[in-house]
């Protein structure tokens, strides 16, 4: 009776607990949870209820933090002392405010962030950036750091950049941008730095100009050098020495550039033909320079965007060189010196192109027949700005391009007629994107939609965005915002309880994989938590793991 008694009387007072705390805002980030009759060794806070979560490694809670964002994992270092503390601990990644006064703050930031690896510094224009002291700090402070990305920090020098460079030798990966230290700077980064792999450099003002640049050169990163990106920059031909003597270069993007390219692409590639990528945006590069990438024969990526002076006949020599090529951006800019012929010889040579974007270009039926034809792999095309793309030529893709997935087309002549033929061509079709297409109206969509149910179809007539040719915004899945007008988007149907469970397996399966599937996994499962929800589901999960083990 007595026993009965108690028990109704706890019972009583967690439910006015409940209802107090439904009607006001509770500041406990921890739900309560009610504890065994039989164990006493949980640790008893909140009138009388266990604190699971203590019993939590340390590493367990880390590993849980770094599936979090950074605003979840701001938020979990509120709880208390301890996650604080882990939470500082297990940090990698982080990103600062490098405004002068972050100087006085960098002993306390850095004992609490002890583990950084990967860290952004950026700096508004009109403000006073960190020096070299604070720099040169920061490098003593995280002698692991393998990755450092500066933006705007306009107070650094040549000799705080050495300086660091010499107590970060393990740096990975170097992005500056809007600088203005220079060529001595950049030189000792690549001296000491033996494990360099990326770099990428915009609008680095401290280069001298003209004859008198100091040269670039690979220094002891020659061997390391995976990546180099090069934007905005006046006089980025002194950077020569360093793209010909990086002898294991992938990826090479050169960005609005100035100067003559041509003469800097013969001697890079009589000296690199590693390269599978290269992006040539806004330069001054011609069909001689497309003749130097061919002696690239292991190219898979090709990006050449708004290059007027490139025409068929350099993309001819390229392919007939480059026959591993998987994925082709082109923006011909209107100038119509890219065309059917080049586009007939890539798809006669380059059987293996998976991606083809084509921006302000005019392929007509011909061209687009003989890609769909020899691509046999085309997975995902891209057709904006086409003056010639119309019905007939959809028609075409929707008869010929049976293994296309995806498929764009932007502000092209096409009407609801050419969207009949997708209902019941490109049987591996699965988005469909349509924009700036004033013929195309929402019931023609709806009806593709309605007629094919598992596609997602995406339509956005808008009339008040300006085009932008740029090779990303046609083949992105979510590229370019939409206009002032209407957008309609139909998604496929939700997926049903049983795709749900199989696709619940597959992803617990997959966090068996390996850390990335791991972190992926953790992420759907505890759905981006709040900190307090996490809390509470730290509780449960604990709670579930000391009575399975009783």
């Amino acid at each position: 009776m007595g026993q009965s008694t108690s028990t109704a009387a706890n019972s009583s007072r967690r439910e006015i607990n409940h209802s107090h705390r439904s009607k006001s805002k509770s500041t406990a980030l921890i739900s309560p949870m009610q504890p065994p009759e039989d164990n006493d060794d949980y640790e008893i806070i909140d009138g009388g209820d266990p604190d699971y979560i203590s019993e939590l490694p340390d590493e367990c809670l880390a590993c849980i933090f770094q599936s979090l964002n950074s605003g979840e994992r701001k938020r979990c270092s509120l709880v208390c002392h301890r996650w604080l503390r882990i939470e500082g601990q297990s940090r990698h990644r982080l990103s600062l405010n490098a405004k002068s006064e972050l100087y006085k703050d960098i002993d306390s930031l850095f004992s609490r962030f002890d583990s950084v690896t990967k860290l952004a510094l950026k700096c508004d224009r009109r403000s006073s950036s960190i020096c070299d002291d604070g720099l040169v700090l920061i490098s003593d402070k995280c002698r692991n750091l393998t990755r450092l990305k500066l933006r705007a920090c306009r107070d650094l020098t040549d000799a705080g950049m050495e300086a660091f460079a010499k107590n970060c030798k393990g740096l990975k990966k170097l992005s500056c941008g809007s600088c203005t230290f220079g060529a001595k700077g950049m030189n000792a980064v690549l001296e000491n730095c033996s494990s360099l792999e990326e770099l990428s450099v915009k609008r680095l003002r401290g280069i001298t100009d003209g004859a008198a640049a100091e040269p670039i050169g690979p220094g002891a990163a020659a061997s390391s050098l995976k990546t180099i990106c090069l934007k905005e920059l006046y006089n980025g031909q002194c950077f020569g020495p360093l793209i010909t003597g990086a002898k294991n270069l992938k990826t090479l993007k050169l960005y609005r550039c100035s100067g003559d390219w041509d003469k800097l692409l013969q001697s890079v590639t009589e000296h690199v033909t590693s390269l599978i990528e290269i992006h040539l945006e806004r330069l001054q590069v011609s069909d001689v320079g497309l003749l130097a990438i061919s002696n690239c024969s292991d190219l898979e990526i090709l990006h050449l965007v708004k290059t007027p002076e490139c025409t068929n006949i350099g993309l001819l020599s390229l392919s007939e060189r480059c026959k591993h090529l998987r994925k082709l951006h082109i923006d011909g800019w209107k100038a119509n010196r890219i065309g059917d012929d080049g586009l007939i010889a890539v798809s006669k040579n380059c059987g293996n192109l998976q991606e083809l974007v084509l921006i302000g270009v005019n392929p007509t039926k011909q061209s687009l027949e003989s890609l769909a034809t020899n691509c046999k792999n085309l997975e995902r095309l891209a057709l904006c700005g086409s003056d010639t793309v119309g019905d007939p030529e959809i028609s075409c893709i929707a008869a010929k391009c049976i293994a296309l997935k995806k498929l764009c087309i932007k502000s092209c002549p096409v009407s609801n007629q050419g969207l009949e033929a997708l209902a019941n061509g490109c049987p591996s079709l699965v988005k469909v994107k349509l924009k700036k297409c004033r013929a195309v109206t929402m019931e023609g969509a709806e009806w593709l939609k309605n007629n094919r149910e598992s596609l997602a179809v995406n339509l956005d007539n808008g009339e008040t965005e300006q085009q932008d040719a740029s090779a990303s915004d046609g083949a992105q899945e979510n590229g370019g915002g939409g206009g002032g007008g209407g957008v309609a988007e139909f998604p496929p149907p939700p997926a049903v309880p049983s795709q749900m469970a199989a696709a619940a397996v597959a992803a617990a399966s997959n966090n068996m994989a390996g850390s990335t599937s791991r972190s992926s996994s953790m992420k759907w499962r505890l759905g981006l938590l709040s900190g307090r929800s996490l809390a509470c589901t730290l509780r449960r999960w604990s709670s579930a793991n000391s009575n399975a083990r009783g």
